[in-house]
């Protein structure tokens, strides 16, 4: 499937016009049928989020078949598990990763922890 297609099925899901997009967005219908025509060669990620937001669709969807590269999601341990989960860290990293968090508690603006 391309961005276009991916597009134009979103739209046409909701049986919206171009023009009924035009109307709920900042994007002209000139840009939009060119989005689903797959002229584009780079499109404007801003327009990409605004339409995921309009549809109800993955913005990373869209990005990914615009050809942007899309973060992968990183996955955290359970809080009950804490930082001993993380089984791939040396004993060195998990001591600097324990620093860091110490940091950070200490950072915040609106409760200063005493260690």
């Amino acid at each position: 499937m391309t961005l276009g297609q991916a597009l134009k099925e979103a739209r046409q899901r909701r049986e919206w016009s171009l023009r009924d997009v035009e109307r709920q967005s900042n994007i002209s219908n000139g840009y939009l049928s060119q989005l689903e025509s797959d002229s584009v060669r780079n499109p404007s990620p801003r327009h990409l989020h605004e339409l995921a937001e309009l549809y109800g669709v993955s913005y990373g969807l869209f990005m990914e078949l615009a050809g942007y590269a899309v973060p992968t999601r990183v996955t955290v341990p359970p809080p009950e598990q804490g930082l001993d989960a993380l089984t791939d860290l040396s004993t060195t990293e998990l001591a600097q990763v324990r620093a860091f968090v110490g940091f950070l508690r200490s950072s915040r603006p609106d409760k200063k922890l005493d260690s």
